[in-house]
């Protein structure tokens, strides 16, 4: 256990576990999460699901405020908006960053964007 009073990358929870996302680099203020679209996150349509760009930027933007919070505080998710601008294709290695826009004693506000390989932005 570090003696450092900020909170350290967290081990993938549950969900991101479920979903084959993993955590990518965490510094002050910035997150990134990775996962490479397959079968399991497909829709009817064949492209991945919505819900996979959701869980992207939702664990990509808590870590990226959760690496500014002390280690005894914790955070939680109050409105999350996501416009979808490219189909995931089975194969495409996604990367979602985070990172803090602003952030005030109870409220902050953060952006970010699910990438893939070649910077082709999906989310």
């Amino acid at each position: 256990m570090s003696d450092l009073p900020f909170s350290e990358k967290p081990d993938e929870s549950g969900v991101c576990k479920a979903l084959g996302i993993t955590y990518g680099e965490m510094t002050r203020g910035h997150f990134a999460t990775h996962a490479t679209v397959s079968a399991e996150h497909t829709n009817k349509g064949g492209v991945a699901h919505g819900a996979l760009f959701s869980a992207l930027l939702d664990t990509a933007l808590g870590g990226a405020l959760v690496s500014t919070l002390r280690k005894e505080e914790w955070c939680a998710t109050a409105q999350l908006s996501v416009s979808f601008l490219e189909a995931g294709q089975i194969g495409a290695e996604l990367t979602a960053r985070g990172r803090i826009v602003r952030r005030g004693k109870g409220v902050a506000h953060l952006a970010g964007e699910v990438t893939d390989q070649s910077g082709v932005v999906y989310a």
